[in-house]
């Protein structure tokens, strides 16, 4: 299958994007990224989540492209060798989690190779240490970490909550840091340019593809920052209105295989936007 020419490279959310609510890669998404080489487009990938916790991703995709983990907070190779690392302030930390506990959210800390909770039976635990395939370790005082803090995280079921605090946060830390949802019960905290829009600079620059010709798909708001700097942009159709209104088409939702079907229809066939139907 070959492409109209427009797009060298897409940009894969994982969560919500090129997995199934399972946290599974289907038969059909690994064809759509085996058509991607065939027609010369490359394939990458960026995540809230830490490196190793896209090592099946990796694997299953058999990535060669830089990954990037934390949202832009970390590149690393297919072997995990780091290429760049952007660390969050440790004033900007301490006062985050502050503000997250505050509006009494659970504060998770991740460093460049650790994830630290402060509760192991706490909300979405059991469920990350499962999608990451890797065990958190216990801190009731993250003051040790703040210095090598890549990211923040503040959980709750309240999504209200979350949003609320994704609000505040962003007011209080203002250019100090990157504050934005990747699920409604998940508020990441990054480095001010550990975004998933420095994500596409970065690559662009990297690889030497321009911005324009860069494709990105995702289903959440903090991948509409990726949105904003590639030449085209598809939400899932799992995605809340909010972020389809801020991409150039939209896709069937990650359990209708919207990731394949994206790729088949849009960027392979050079599709001009809108929603993909049946």
């Amino acid at each position: 299958m070959k492409s109209n020419g427009n797009i060298s490279l897409l940009l894969a959310d994982v969560d919500g994007t090129l997995v199934t609510q399972n946290k599974v890669i289907t038969p059909r998404a690994c064809e759509a990224v085996a058509e991607l080489r065939e027609a010369g487009i490359a394939f990458a990938i960026t995540s809230g989540r830490p490196p190793l916790g896209m090592k099946m991703v990796i694997e299953d995709l058999k990535i060669e492209t830089p990954i990037a983990g934390f949202n832009g907070g970390v590149f690393v190779n297919p072997d995990f060798s780091v290429l760049a690392r952007r660390l969050i302030p440790a004033e900007t930390a301490a006062r985050t989690i502050e503000v997250i506990r505050a509006h009494k959210l659970v504060a998770w800390l991740y460093t460049e190779t650790d994830w630290f909770i402060p509760d192991p039976n706490g909300p979405h635990v059991a469920r990350e240490a499962w999608t990451v395939k890797f065990e958190a370790k216990v801190a009731e005082d993250f003051s040790p970490m703040l210095d090598r803090a890549v990211k923040i995280v503040g959980v709750s079921d309240d999504l209200e909550a979350v949003a609320r605090c994704e609000k505040d946060l962003r007011a209080e830390v203002k250019d100090a840091a990157s504050a934005a949802r990747s699920q409604p019960y998940y508020l990441d905290v990054t480095h001010p340019h550990a975004t998933k829009g420095w994500v596409v600079e970065y690559l662009s620059t990297e690889m030497k593809i321009p911005k324009e010709k860069i494709a990105t798909i995702g289903d959440m708001p903090n991948d509409v920052l990726m949105f904003e700097k590639s030449g085209f942009s598809v939400a899932m159709g799992n995605a809340s209105d909010e972020v389809k209104a801020k991409a150039s088409a939209t896709t069937k939702s990650n359990e209708e295989e919207g990731f394949a079907h994206a790729v088949e229809e849009l960027i392979l066939k050079g599709g001009s936007g809108g929603t993909v139907s049946e």
